[in-house]
């Protein structure tokens, strides 16, 4: 029976992945901060369940800001595969917490390959890393030769961290890979992410529990695709017979106004009448034109998305609706 190691495994893109990887046969260990990651709403039925938790699904406890802690759970763990998803993910907050992002998303992932190194050469791992090391890209879309020009802390961390997994594959010949994931969404997204955040604000004004929705820009754009297709390309890579770095995305860009459009008109709501500016939630500066080509992935992997934008957003927002509390 294989194992596997997840960090942000309380994570969505973390619970989803708990979830294929359970399915497939595997015992999953996940790197959590503390015992209180047990009740989270993404593990729940994991964790409530018998039968999987703790006899397949394990939950220990470590810091990526010791290295001690690291190698005592990949001692314990034993993984045959890594995934490597934690970090601070939110890029607007990462403006705030410059020095914390850096710490946990950029010397974290280093401290996790020089474990692996030490400890567990012998395993794969996988590296989630982002659309925001690309920044303001030379071209589009971008692919996996795409240079390197993050503009937010975030994506300043996220590309040392990949850079490092690159030096670790070619240096000391581990098989690390990266996979760079655009912009991708669930029922299970955060509601720091302006897709989470105008779902349930339109199930919410729906329901009469909200007036009004405050957003900044509406024009912005990205390439969103839907969290379970890429948590299922971080297998992939992994089963590939060579470390490689593989892009995730749809191809496509889409706007802001039109995840409004179709959140809204899932509830039958025109956005018009409940959505205003706020200028204090536009970011310093962001990234331009991210969309990404992933026809490597397509090629080697046999990967593609099954979920259209359009989908993805109506069932986000159903899922809201069907959360919501009761009107009052």
């Amino acid at each position: 029976m294989p194992r596997a190691l997840i960090t942000g495994i309380t994570g969505q893109d973390g619970s989803y992945l708990a979830d294929l990887l359970l399915d497939k046969g595997y015992d999953v260990h996940g790197l959590v901060r503390s015992s209180s990651a047990l009740q989270s709403s993404r593990l729940k039925d994991l964790t409530n369940n018998p039968e999987i938790y703790p006899r397949r699904l394990f939950l220990r406890e470590g810091s990526f800001e010791d290295p001690a802690s690291l190698r005592r759970i990949l001692a314990e763990s034993e993984p045959d595969e890594i995934y490597h998803l934690a970090g601070q993910t939110n890029v607007a907050l990462s403006f705030q917490r410059i020095e914390a992002t850096s710490e946990l998303t950029a010397m974290g992932t280093l401290r996790l390959l020089e474990a692996m190194r030490e400890d567990r050469p012998q395993g794969r791992l996988f590296h989630a890393s982002s659309s925001e090391i690309f920044g303001c890209p030379e071209k589009v879309p971008q692919d996996e030769q795409t240079p390197f020009r993050p503009v937010t802390p975030y994506g300043c961390a996220k590309a040392f961290a990949t850079q490092m997994v690159s030096i670790y594959r070619q240096s000391f010949g581990l098989f690390v890979s990266n996979g760079i994931l655009y912009n991708h969404e669930s029922p299970r997204r955060g509601e720091g992410f302006v897709t989470q955040k105008i779902c349930r604000a339109a199930a919410a004004i729906h329901e009469g529990r909200q007036q009004e929705l405050l957003l900044g820009s509406l024009t912005a754009q990205r390439d969103w695709g839907d969290a379970r297709d890429y948590v299922r390309g971080m297998w992939l890579v992994l089963q590939h017979p060579a470390a490689e770095d593989f892009v995730f995305a749809t191809g496509e860009l889409h706007s802001v106004q039109e995840v409004l459009e179709l959140a809204f008109g899932a509830v039958g709501l025109d956005w018009r009448q409940y959505v205003k500016h706020d200028a204090k939630l536009l970011r310093p500066e962001g990234p331009a034109r991210l969309v990404g080509n992933p026809a490597k992935a397509e090629r080697w992997l046999g990967w593609h998305r099954t979920t259209t934008f359009e989908q993805l957003i109506t069932e986000m927002t159903r899922a809201a609706l069907q959360n919501a509390q009761p009107r009052t």
